[in-house]
């Protein structure tokens, strides 16, 4: 058994997906819940200090989250870095747009994303390498949280999963768990009758 931990954050975003044949090709928003599961690396909690007893503090949990979900995401739009009709939409006036996306695109082939603050009408930019899926939104702030919290915790926690909610009913899940599913035995297979 494993003691694991999680927190939760609320972010406000728009995006779309662009290959989408249905409504969500077009721009919309949703009320982001995204949720960080961790559990103590080494199976037990923290011996002595001011996490004694934890796998992590929530606040040091939170904190990691909103430096790198909610500063980047909350109040801006997630958009795909193929998105370029859109983008062309939201490069800054007087400028040339292809040099503005070409400045864009070498940004999120060298660091997994880019924010732009410089986009016409101020608007917050999230530019990524894949469509803003709940699945893919969900594997990224896997991959961009799993070693700040790692540091945080000085080793002592490991981000197991992310899952964000894009709507009360739908939800993405990426994680270790996730990653290798245990083959069902036999003996918790249903009983046939």
């Amino acid at each position: 058994m494993d003691f694991a931990i999680t927190r939760k954050i609320e972010i406000d975003a728009g995006h779309r997906i662009a290959s989408h044949a249905s409504k969500c090709r077009h721009l919309h928003g949703h009320r982001y819940v995204v949720e960080a599961s961790c559990r103590a690396a080494t199976g037990e909690l923290v011996g002595s200090g001011e996490q004694a007893g934890m796998v992590l503090d929530f606040g040091f949990l939170k904190d990691e989250m909103v430096r790198i979900i909610d500063h980047f995401c909350d109040h801006g739009l997630i958009l795909a870095v193929d998105d370029t009709a859109l983008l062309r939409m939201f490069a800054p006036e007087g400028v040339d747009a292809d040099h503005w996306i070409g400045a864009v695109t070498a940004d999120v082939a060298a660091d997994g994303f880019a924010l732009r603050t410089d986009a016409r009408i101020e608007q917050k930019l999230y530019v990524i390498g894949f469509p803003p899926t709940a699945e893919c939104l969900a594997r990224h702030w896997f991959e961009r949280l799993g070693p700040a919290i790692a540091r945080r915790s000085g080793g002592q926690a490991e981000l197991t999963g992310v899952r964000v909610w894009e709507t009360p009913n739908c939800w993405a899940d990426f994680g270790v768990a996730n990653l290798v599913q245990p083959a069902r035995s036999a003996a918790l297979a249903e009983p046939a009758f």
